[in-house]
């Protein structure tokens, strides 16, 4: 037995999610629907602009909030990451063990600068839009990497954000070679459309030679495979990994075990926020594998999971809600 079911990495982010209209949005000279990385000067201007606003906050970052849904499903996971040794720094580790999930910011200092944060905004559409401002997070690199844990656990699981910085880059290489090595699954989130169109050709460094599974929505596949048809894009997909999902929305899933494509009927919910429904979807899933589902089993857990969560506002959702839908 592993001591851990997954092991993540990512960009650690504080999130902080606001209601806005698309009249707002565009005020503030934001565009809508997409992530945005911000530099610190467009960051501090943003904060100051949206003090008036009300805002909930969370420990976050995509692998992050996939980490805390399989965490509250029961899973055991550690998650590497890095946050500077300021006061939003202290607020992720501590919401991040709140949660339960084990991390390298328990053992090591934490450099001066300025913890990353994801400004989202939530327009009535229940669509989401990103300004990121990635801080002391677009310096992960191998030093954050904690390879004794890695190696005891059961899968490793990547962020695709992490794509846009070179030494974010390499540790994802560097964990799925360790991870290789020590006979751990490897599995990544393409996380986002645009780091698949832009940063293709560090996502297949990171893939090398195939993964084991890959979490992706569907326009996230066709632009990994330079394609307008799903078809073609999933057959793109068989030559990167052994297995994954394709998240299609109102649509549900598809997933690939390995032999047969698995159709994962949708759950049909009034949507007032997506955001998050890509990791709660990852979080469950890998929760429902690493404790002995089938893929079928995993993937109608995960698509309820995802359905729910964007029934609310935030990436999260109460434990004893979650784990409901463990018995239902």
């Amino acid at each position: 037995m592993k001591k851990y079911n997954v092991y993540g990495i990512g960009n650690a982010l504080v999130d902080m999610e606001f209601e806005v209209s698309p009249a707002q949005l565009k005020e503030l000279q934001i565009d809508k629907g997409v992530m945005t990385l911000v530099d610190e000067l467009r960051h501090w201007d943003l904060v100051d602009t949206l003090k008036a606003f009300p805002c909930k906050k969370s420990c976050g970052g995509s692998a992050a909030n996939t980490m805390v849904a399989l965490s509250q499903l029961g899973s055991k996971g550690f998650y590497s990451c890095k946050v500077a040794a300021d006061e939003t720094g202290s607020f992720f580790l501590e919401d991040l063990l709140r949660c339960g999930v084990e991390t390298n910011l328990q053992h090591q200092h934490r450099e001066a600068g300025i913890t990353g944060k994801c400004l989202v905004f939530v327009t009535p559409d229940a669509d989401r839009t990103m300004n990121t401002f990635l801080g002391i997070t677009g310096n992960f690199s191998t030093d954050e990497l904690v390879a004794e844990e890695l190696k005891n656990s059961e899968y490793l699981y990547i962020e695709g954000y992490l794509m846009p910085s070179p030494t974010g880059k390499e540790a994802a290489i560097r964990a799925r070679e360790i991870a290789e090595e020590a006979g751990v699954k490897t599995s990544l989130s393409l996380s986002d459309p645009n780091m698949a169109e832009f940063f293709k050709e560090g996502l297949l460094e990171v893939i090398g030679s195939g993964l084991d599974f890959i979490f992706a929505n569907e326009s996230e596949v066709l632009k990994l495979a330079e394609t307008d048809n799903l078809a073609d894009g999933i057959e793109y997909l068989k030559t990167l990994t052994k297995c994954f999902a394709v998240t299609r929305g109102g649509q549900g899933s598809i997933i690939f075990d390995g032999e047969k494509m698995l159709e994962i009927a949708p759950v049909s919910v009034e949507a007032i926020d997506t955001v998050g429904a890509g990791d709660m979807y990852a979080g469950a899933f890998l929760h429902g594998i690493t404790e002995g589902m089938s893929f079928a089993e995993a993937g109608n857990l995960a698509s309820r999971a995802a359905a729910k969560i964007v029934t609310r506002f935030g990436p999260r959702m109460e434990t004893e809600e979650l784990q409901s839908l463990l018995i239902s």
